[in-house]
């Protein structure tokens, strides 16, 4: 049999319940192996119900208090109940200064306590009786959360300043420096709204006319890093040279919204039609073959609405995984076609020389080539729609030796 004894308004705060006529203290903490709220009580007695009915701000401490115990327990493990009864008369029947000294001993959750009012400063300075005397039933998450993004980085020696502040908090990432980045003017005080927008402003014009491209070697929706990591450094250099009293963390916040909203663009736009863009769509006009590591075929023919580079981008963005990394483009009438290794940033062309005839095999010239990331592949994929393999003859060196070409590949990996 169990009743509720003691409820505070706020449904999060600790009940005491009474349960075969035994007063215990029921708290919601943690969750199981199934992500589902645990459920911890241990025995209090009749002197402590009394105080935690009269004293809000020694029940918070004691939830407090008794929230570290409840993180050991785990998803599984039970309550250290002998650990939890030992909190209840220094913490609940003790004198504030005992209190206070008792807290410098035993580990306790500083943001409970922050989320329903405590003063920081005292807490700071170990005073956690005078700093419960403005607690509330009521609970603030995001005062916890900032004091807590405060501390972290001020172990990282980070001291914002109020434009460094307004400017985290634009972008949503002053608490969380994994959130992305987002426009929120709403959230800053109006007397620095002006100056956030001057920061941006600068941001906005350096990357002005620079974008983000589309990289299907990793799905449909990824983005060329090169691409962002050249944004971020133009976003910094003239964030930090137009306004150098910023920390790292508010120039790095620009940046990243900088770059995160021209990914964005890129993602919501059709694949990139290279062809279209050079004005030459008409060149093509026989069909192309598009194969992947897995013999998955997909032909690409000269009516089609789209063009042959788009159309094998596309093919590359669904296909393209960590055990499907070589794309072939063939043009089986001319007997040539290319293909792409991502997996070592290299390339092949291969022109038939001889067919094969009565029963023999044809022969084939296979020549080799390193490639400078996905514009590289963009660059060469367009020239052999356009021109087939002839037109690749000026990109890039070409090697008739898989061994030239991975003596090459190392060279380059250690420059």
């Amino acid at each position: 049999m169990r009743d509720i004894v003691f409820t505070r308004r706020s449904g999060w705060i600790p009940n005491v319940i009474r349960e075969d006529g035994e007063l215990r203290f029921t708290l919601g903490a943690g969750a199981d192996a199934n992500h589902e709220p645990r459920t911890f009580t241990f025995s209090i007695g009749e002197a402590h119900l009394a105080v935690i009915r009269a004293d809000l701000a020694r029940h918070l401490l004691l939830w407090s208090a008794v929230l570290p115990l409840c993180d050991a327990a785990g998803t599984r493990g039970p309550l250290d109940e002998n650990a939890a009864v030992a909190l209840l008369d220094p913490i609940l029947l003790s004198e504030a200064a005992d209190v206070d000294s008792f807290f410098q001993r035993i580990p306790w959750d500083r943001g409970r306590l922050i989320a329903h009012g405590a003063d920081i400063d005292l807490l700071e300075r170990g005073q956690v009786c005078a700093a419960m005397r403005a607690a509330t039933e009521t609970s603030n998450g995001k005062r916890a959360q900032k004091h807590h993004a405060d501390r972290r980085r001020a172990e990282r020696g980070v001291v914002l300043g109020p434009l460094d502040a307004a400017i985290l908090t634009y972008t949503g990432q002053y608490l969380h420096g994994a959130t992305m980045p987002r426009r929120m003017p709403d959230a800053v005080a109006p007397a620095l709204l002006p100056e956030v927008m001057r920061v941006i402003a600068t941001a906005e014009q350096a990357c002005a006319g620079t974008r983000i491209a589309r990289d299907p070697r990793r799905g449909k929706r990824a983005t060329d890093k090169r691409d962002w990591d050249r944004m971020a450094a133009t976003v910094d250099a003239a964030v930090r040279g137009a306004h150098p009293e910023l920390v790292d963390d508010a120039v790095r916040t620009v940046s990243f919204l900088m770059c995160s909203e021209a990914a964005d663009r890129s993602r919501n736009t059709p694949m990139e039609d290279d062809e279209r863009a050079a004005g030459d769509r008409a060149a093509r006009k026989r069909a192309l073959s598009f194969t992947d590591d897995k013999g998955v075929e997909k032909k690409w023919l000269p009516d089609s609405p789209r063009t042959a580079t788009a159309e094998f981008w596309e093919f590359v963005g669904d296909r393209s995984a960590g055990d499907n990394e070589v794309f072939t483009i063939e043009d089986e009438a001319l007997g040539e076609g290319i293909q792409l290794h991502f997996y070592a940033d290299s390339i092949a062309r291969v022109t038939t020389v001889r067919e094969g005839v009565g029963g023999s095999d044809p022969e084939y010239r296979v020549e080799y080539s390193l490639v400078d990331g996905i514009g590289g592949y963009r660059d060469l994929v367009s020239t052999f729609v356009r021109g087939g393999c002839a037109a690749l003859e000026q990109h890039g060196s070409w090697m008739s030796d898989p061994a030239e070409l991975e003596r090459a590949r190392r060279q380059r990996d250690t420059q």
